[in-house]
Protein backbone atom coordinates (compact mmCIF):
# COMPACT_ATOMS: atom_id res chain seq x y z
CA UNK A 1 0.00 0.00 0.00
CA UNK A 2 1.32 3.41 -0.96
CA UNK A 3 1.60 5.65 2.11
CA UNK A 4 0.62 8.64 -0.02
CA UNK A 5 -2.83 7.31 -0.84
CA UNK A 6 -5.88 8.06 1.14
CA UNK A 7 -7.78 4.81 1.57
CA UNK A 8 -11.03 6.19 2.86
CA UNK A 9 -12.91 9.43 2.89
CA UNK A 10 -11.08 11.63 5.35
CA UNK A 11 -12.14 14.94 6.71
CA UNK A 12 -9.53 17.30 8.10
CA UNK A 13 -10.67 20.45 9.86
CA UNK A 14 -8.27 22.99 11.27
CA UNK A 15 -8.14 26.77 11.35
CA UNK A 16 -11.23 26.98 9.15
CA UNK A 17 -9.83 24.84 6.30
CA UNK A 18 -11.60 21.64 5.42
CA UNK A 19 -9.96 18.99 3.28
CA UNK A 20 -12.12 16.22 1.93
CA UNK A 21 -10.04 13.51 0.29
CA UNK A 22 -11.73 10.84 -1.73
CA UNK A 23 -10.80 7.17 -1.72
CA UNK A 24 -7.54 6.53 -3.60
CA UNK A 25 -6.70 10.17 -4.27
CA UNK A 26 -2.93 10.67 -4.46
CA UNK A 27 -1.71 13.39 -2.14
CA UNK A 28 1.83 14.55 -1.75
CA UNK A 29 3.34 16.52 1.09
CA UNK A 30 3.47 19.78 -0.86
CA UNK A 31 -0.27 19.70 -1.47
CA UNK A 32 -0.94 19.09 2.21
CA UNK A 33 1.42 21.88 3.24
CA UNK A 34 -0.54 24.41 1.15
CA UNK A 35 -3.34 24.15 3.69
CA UNK A 36 -0.97 24.59 6.60
CA UNK A 37 -0.82 20.91 7.52
CA UNK A 38 2.34 18.84 7.85
CA UNK A 39 1.54 15.16 8.23
CA UNK A 40 5.20 13.99 8.13
CA UNK A 41 4.43 11.46 5.44
CA UNK A 42 6.43 8.29 5.21
CA UNK A 43 8.80 7.98 2.30
CA UNK A 44 10.00 4.80 0.66
CA UNK A 45 13.24 5.90 -1.04
CA UNK A 46 16.57 4.64 0.34
CA UNK A 47 17.98 6.89 3.04
CA UNK A 48 14.81 8.94 3.54
CA UNK A 49 15.11 8.66 7.34
CA UNK A 50 18.31 10.74 7.30
CA UNK A 51 17.81 12.69 4.08
CA UNK A 52 18.36 16.03 5.76
CA UNK A 53 21.23 17.39 3.66
CA UNK A 54 20.56 21.14 3.34
CA UNK A 55 20.34 22.79 -0.05
CA UNK A 56 23.55 24.61 -1.02
CA UNK A 57 21.99 26.29 -4.06
CA UNK A 58 19.54 29.17 -3.80
CA UNK A 59 18.52 28.56 -7.42
CA UNK A 60 15.79 26.15 -6.29
CA UNK A 61 14.10 28.15 -3.53
CA UNK A 62 11.59 26.00 -1.69
CA UNK A 63 13.69 22.86 -1.97
CA UNK A 64 15.37 22.61 1.43
CA UNK A 65 15.99 18.85 1.76
CA UNK A 66 16.02 15.76 -0.46
CA UNK A 67 12.48 15.01 0.79
CA UNK A 68 11.32 18.36 -0.63
CA UNK A 69 12.93 17.48 -3.94
CA UNK A 70 11.27 14.06 -3.95
CA UNK A 71 7.88 15.68 -3.29
CA UNK A 72 8.33 18.12 -6.17
CA UNK A 73 9.64 15.53 -8.63
CA UNK A 74 6.86 13.06 -7.83
CA UNK A 75 4.53 15.12 -10.00
CA UNK A 76 7.15 15.85 -12.68
CA UNK A 77 8.64 12.42 -13.42
CA UNK A 78 6.95 11.12 -16.55
CA UNK A 79 7.41 8.79 -19.49
CA UNK A 80 9.52 11.41 -21.28
CA UNK A 81 11.99 11.72 -18.39
CA UNK A 82 12.30 7.92 -18.14
CA UNK A 83 15.32 6.27 -19.81
CA UNK A 84 14.21 5.30 -23.34
CA UNK A 85 15.04 1.61 -22.90
CA UNK A 86 12.62 1.48 -19.92
CA UNK A 87 9.73 3.63 -21.18
CA UNK A 88 7.59 0.63 -22.06
CA UNK A 89 7.45 -0.30 -18.35
CA UNK A 90 7.08 3.20 -16.92
CA UNK A 91 3.85 4.05 -15.09
CA UNK A 92 2.58 6.56 -12.52
CA UNK A 93 2.66 3.70 -10.01
CA UNK A 94 6.37 3.17 -10.74
CA UNK A 95 7.23 6.78 -11.46
CA UNK A 96 10.90 6.52 -10.39
CA UNK A 97 11.65 3.88 -13.06
CA UNK A 98 14.45 5.04 -15.35
CA UNK A 99 14.88 8.41 -13.61
CA UNK A 100 18.05 7.76 -11.60
CA UNK A 101 20.91 9.61 -13.30
CA UNK A 102 19.01 12.75 -14.24
CA UNK A 103 17.52 12.91 -10.74
CA UNK A 104 20.84 12.26 -8.98
CA UNK A 105 22.62 14.99 -10.97
CA UNK A 106 19.79 17.43 -10.31
CA UNK A 107 20.02 16.57 -6.60
CA UNK A 108 23.78 17.22 -6.82
CA UNK A 109 23.06 20.68 -8.28
CA UNK A 110 20.89 21.46 -5.27
CA UNK A 111 22.65 19.68 -2.36
CA UNK A 112 26.24 19.31 -3.60
CA UNK A 113 28.06 16.09 -2.77
CA UNK A 114 28.82 13.29 -5.18
CA UNK A 115 26.89 10.90 -7.38
CA UNK A 116 27.75 7.20 -7.20
CA UNK A 117 26.57 4.27 -9.27
CA UNK A 118 25.62 0.69 -8.52
CA UNK A 119 26.59 -1.57 -11.43
CA UNK A 120 23.52 -3.31 -12.81
CA UNK A 121 23.09 -6.30 -15.06
CA UNK A 122 23.71 -5.16 -18.62
CA UNK A 123 26.51 -2.74 -17.67
CA UNK A 124 24.42 0.29 -16.72
CA UNK A 125 24.77 2.11 -13.41
CA UNK A 126 21.99 3.02 -10.99
CA UNK A 127 22.85 6.48 -9.63
CA UNK A 128 22.36 7.83 -6.11
CA UNK A 129 23.67 10.70 -3.96
CA UNK A 130 26.14 11.07 -1.11
CA UNK A 131 26.35 14.42 0.67
CA UNK A 132 28.72 14.23 3.65
CA UNK A 133 27.41 11.36 5.77
CA UNK A 134 23.98 11.50 4.10
CA UNK A 135 23.32 8.77 1.51
CA UNK A 136 20.02 8.94 -0.35
CA UNK A 137 18.55 7.41 -3.48
CA UNK A 138 15.44 9.28 -4.60
CA UNK A 139 14.65 6.66 -7.26
CA UNK A 140 15.27 3.42 -5.34
CA UNK A 141 11.54 2.60 -5.22
CA UNK A 142 11.75 1.33 -8.80
CA UNK A 143 13.50 -1.80 -7.49
CA UNK A 144 10.70 -2.85 -5.15
CA UNK A 145 11.99 -5.27 -2.51
CA UNK A 146 15.41 -5.76 -4.14
CA UNK A 147 18.21 -4.79 -1.75
CA UNK A 148 20.92 -2.63 -3.33
CA UNK A 149 24.43 -2.14 -1.97
CA UNK A 150 25.35 1.50 -1.38
CA UNK A 151 28.95 0.77 -0.41
CA UNK A 152 32.16 0.86 -2.46
CA UNK A 153 30.56 2.01 -5.70
CA UNK A 154 32.31 4.13 -8.33
CA UNK A 155 31.70 7.86 -8.56
CA UNK A 156 29.65 8.92 -11.59
CA UNK A 157 30.29 12.04 -13.63
CA UNK A 158 27.75 14.10 -15.55
CA UNK A 159 30.19 14.60 -18.42
CA UNK A 160 30.09 10.85 -19.06
CA UNK A 161 26.34 10.45 -18.55
CA UNK A 162 25.42 13.56 -20.52
CA UNK A 163 27.60 12.52 -23.45
CA UNK A 164 24.33 10.82 -24.44
CA UNK A 165 22.34 13.70 -25.91
CA UNK A 166 18.96 12.18 -24.98
CA UNK A 167 20.00 11.92 -21.32
CA UNK A 168 21.20 15.51 -21.21
CA UNK A 169 17.91 16.63 -22.79
CA UNK A 170 15.89 14.66 -20.20
CA UNK A 171 17.94 16.27 -17.41
CA UNK A 172 17.37 19.76 -18.86
CA UNK A 173 13.64 19.05 -19.14
CA UNK A 174 13.43 17.80 -15.52
CA UNK A 175 15.38 20.84 -14.33
CA UNK A 176 13.18 23.27 -16.29
CA UNK A 177 9.97 21.65 -15.04
CA UNK A 178 11.20 21.88 -11.45
CA UNK A 179 11.97 25.57 -11.91
CA UNK A 180 8.50 26.11 -13.41
CA UNK A 181 6.95 24.37 -10.44
CA UNK A 182 8.91 26.61 -8.08
CA UNK A 183 7.90 29.72 -10.05
CA UNK A 184 11.40 30.39 -11.37
CA UNK A 185 10.48 30.39 -15.08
Amino acid sequence: MCPQQVLGAVLFHSRGWIWHCLNGMHLNRNRLMKGGFDFNMDYQFYGWEHADAPAVSKEYEGIRTPKDLYDALSDIWCGYTCAPRMRGNWSRENRTLGQCSITAFLAQDIFGGKVYGILREGGNYHCYNVVGDCIFDLTSEQFGDEVLSYENNPEQFREVHFAKEEKRERYEYLRAELKKRLGKI
